[in-house]
């Protein structure tokens, strides 16, 4: 069991932001969201541990204003577990962490085996978690106590764990490897919003013409307007494959809609005048989305044989090489340097593929100093041993 205390008032707030200010060292922080359920990903509980304070639970919802929580721990770092899932959710209720320590990125650059919460305190601790209630509907009110349990055990031992994994990462000399690491992970940017979001509806692929497309894309559109007003996870309303099947069976009236054993969902028929109308609407739409969109990114690797030759011949040399480095490293090859990076500079390297110009280009999609600093020279060798032909094996006298 542990003990916490569990905040859901503004007057609540205070006397908790009081306790955590007094605390000692990094506060661990947690988020829990009802993803699956609700349209939105804010946090409807936020777990925030701090030794010489204790385990607090919040609930954002109700507390609303979260300043006095920021101002608590505004000042020290924090430590979170897969940090990039919850610094978006924690932002939108105005908590800003001057710096993180990623206990689940820190295993990764560590070459930990599994680096999922209860793994990393298992091995670092020897403690096990019980992780039961990941997937609950966390905007359930009142949150049942066992749920509550969970949750303060997720940011109990997680300043514990931090110390181990820092220690861990100075054995192998990674320190200043993770801190890059922690802080790019701070400062990175939010991906742009994709232009044709719609296109992700699963089972697309199946759907022909550029008229249905239109009709796939109304359907997509007011799912989606209606489950943000209900704040509802779109796919609980009406699943991917229901609004597919309704673009391939191009009913004629509403009432086949209705019919239509393949359209389910729990508003597939107290909604049926809205998707009905969004039916329509894509049949009349004037402007027609293409078949197929320009891709913006490389071809896949299996086509650059056909499509641009030396590059093909640079990731072949390059990516066997970049893997061993990671290995070496003991951290996986993405954590060394992502498959996307090493692709595009293999795809359009600079010219000449000097150190520098290599590195420049590295650091242009993103790639911290410590993965150029090793990986450059690994790169440009293999580039260079790309365009030379093969040693010709010595003739054997007759």
């Amino acid at each position: 069991m542990a003990d916490y205390i569990v905040i859901a008032d503004p007057e609540g707030l205070l006397d908790a932001a009081a306790a955590l200010a007094a605390g000692e060292g990094p506060a661990a922080v947690d988020v829990e969201r009802a993803s699956g359920f609700r349209y939105s990903q804010r946090a409807y509980l936020i777990q925030v541990f701090r030794r010489g304070a204790g385990v607090f639970l919040f609930d954002p919802p109700a507390i609303g204003d979260m300043s006095a929580l920021q101002e608590a721990i505004g000042d020290v770092e924090w430590v979170l577990h897969a940090a990039s899932q919850d610094l978006p959710s924690l932002r939108e209720d105005g908590l800003e962490p001057p710096s993180i320590f990623d206990t689940e990125l820190a295993a990764r650059l560590l070459g930990h085996d599994k680096v999922g919460l209860g793994a990393v305190v298992e091995d670092t601790l020897g403690i096990t978690l019980a992780k039961a209630h990941s997937a609950a509907d966390w905007s359930t009110r009142p949150l049942p106590q066992a749920w509550l349990e969970y949750a303060a055990l997720d940011v109990l031992h997680l300043v514990d764990v931090r110390d181990a994994l820092a220690d861990e990462l100075a054995e192998q000399d990674k320190t200043d490897i993770a801190a890059q690491e922690f802080h790019a992970v701070l400062t990175r940017p939010a991906k742009p919003p994709r232009e044709e979001p719609w296109r992700r509806l699963s089972g697309l692929h199946n759907v022909r013409g550029r008229r249905a497309l239109a009709v796939a894309r109304s359907l997509w559109q007011a799912r989606e307007d209606f489950a943000r007003a209900e704040d509802v996870s779109p796919g609980r309303l009406v699943p991917d494959r229901s609004l597919v099947a309704a673009v391939i069976a191009d009913p004629a009236t509403k009432q086949d809609l209705a019919r239509l054993k393949e359209f389910t969902g729990r508003a597939s028929r107290t909604q049926l005048d809205r998707w009905w109308s969004a039916i329509e609407a894509g049949r009349a739409a004037e402007s027609l989305p293409l078949e197929r969109t320009p891709g913006e990114g490389l071809p896949p690797p299996r086509a650059w044989v056909d499509r641009n030759p030396p590059a093909d011949a640079r990731l072949k040399a390059v990516r066997p090489r970049i893997e061993q480095l990671a290995l070496d490293l003991r951290m996986p090859t993405e954590n060394l340097l992502t498959p996307e990076t090493l692709r595009r500079v293999a795809w359009a390297p600079p010219e000449p593929p000097t150190p520098d110009a290599v590195a420049a280009v590295l650091a242009d999609h993103g790639a911290r100093p410590w993965q150029i600093e090793r990986t450059v020279p690994v790169i440009v060798e293999a580039f260079v041993e790309s365009v030379q032909p093969p040693a010709q094996a010595p003739e054997t006298a007759s």
